[in-house]
């Protein structure tokens, strides 16, 4: 199927000079001279590399079709991270340019969605906002929490954010998935 380049949004997947993309950023320019034009992030689904183009508004581009399935995240299993559809009980090995960094908020046993194209995976949705544990944060010392002073801590996952001076080890928060940032604690 043949869409136009302004018709595009992010999460969408596009076959771009015979390759197989996601749309991670859409930006639809209109300069004051000449014509508008629409700018994209693309991330290649095999590599995983990230590519920027400016393409015309209204350029033709081939539209892939996706379909998302509801997986479960079981373990790691070398460089590889295995899923398994919900409905189904099939096993899945993602490679890693279709993790991207997903992998810093899921622990095992999540359930996200994965979109495909055919049998192929081609990227993660996550929830806007997920809560994780905090294993390792170093504790909060008096007169440090002037001016909304942040500290490093490692969630259960591996990944490490900054949050307030006042969220110890053992605490639960709520992090937002697309900027990796502290929203706050969660219940």
């Amino acid at each position: 199927m043949v869409i136009s380049s302004n018709e595009v949004r992010p999460g969408d997947a596009i076959m771009y000079e015979g390759v197989l993309y996601e749309v991670l950023q859409y930006e639809h320019v209109k300069p004051g001279k000449g014509g508008a034009f629409v700018r994209l992030k693309l991330r290649n689904i095999k590599l995983g590399t990230v590519i920027d183009r400016t393409l015309n508004a209204g350029e033709k581009l081939e539209d892939v079709e996706i379909e998302p399935h509801d997986m479960q995240y079981l373990y790691k299993e070398g460089e590889a991270y295995v899923f398994m559809n919900t409905e189904t009980y099939e096993q899945v090995q993602l490679p890693r340019g279709v993790r991207g960094d997903a992998m810093n908020y899921l622990k095992e046993n999540d359930t996200i969605m994965v979109n495909f194209n055919g049998d192929q995976p081609i990227g993660i949705r996550l929830p806007t906002s997920v809560a994780l544990k905090i294993v390792e944060t170093a504790p909060a010392v008096r007169g440090d929490t002037v001016n909304n002073a942040n500290k490093a801590a490692t969630l259960e996952t591996g990944a490490v954010v900054q949050v307030p001076m006042f969220i110890e080890t053992g605490e639960l928060v709520k992090v937002d998935t697309k900027t990796g940032r502290y929203i706050e604690r969660a219940k």
